[in-house]
């Protein structure tokens, strides 16, 4: 299984941007898929959580300006990033808990992707 991020870029403030992260392999279900990001010289911190029912979370320095959707017949996880700040400037990565098909029958593993680079400033 691979999860593989798009959409990253540089963004002025006050700008938006949008990225999406995709799950590709022996994919059998997906449960809550996650938005994380890393600043440099700073720790991984969680920005938003959606569940496979569409239930959403955000960390409180995003509410109101991001918003966590997916489409689960595409195993795709998006993040629309509204009213951009230079803060925002990190390293996203996408997380998610993949049930894969096994010789077995299924097992869920924690799969991350690579990251996408997205930086504010004018």
């Amino acid at each position: 299984v691979q999860l593989v991020e798009s959409g990253g870029g540089l963004a002025q403030p006050g700008g938006g941007l949008r990225l999406s992260c995709a799950a590709s392999g022996r994919v059998v279900d997906i449960s809550a898929m996650h938005w994380f990001r890393q600043a440099p010289g700073k720790e991984r911190e969680l920005v938003a959580t959606i569940t496979s029912g569409g239930e959403t979370t955000y960390t409180n320095s995003v509410k109101g300006r991001f918003t966590i959707s997916r489409d689960n017949g595409m195993n795709t996880v998006y993040l629309q990033m509204n009213s951009l700040k230079p803060e925002d400037s990190a390293v996203y990565y996408c997380n998610a808990r993949v049930t894969i098909a096994t010789i077995e029958g299924t097992s869920a593993f924690d799969y991350w992707g690579k990251g996408t680079l997205v930086t504010v400033a004018s």
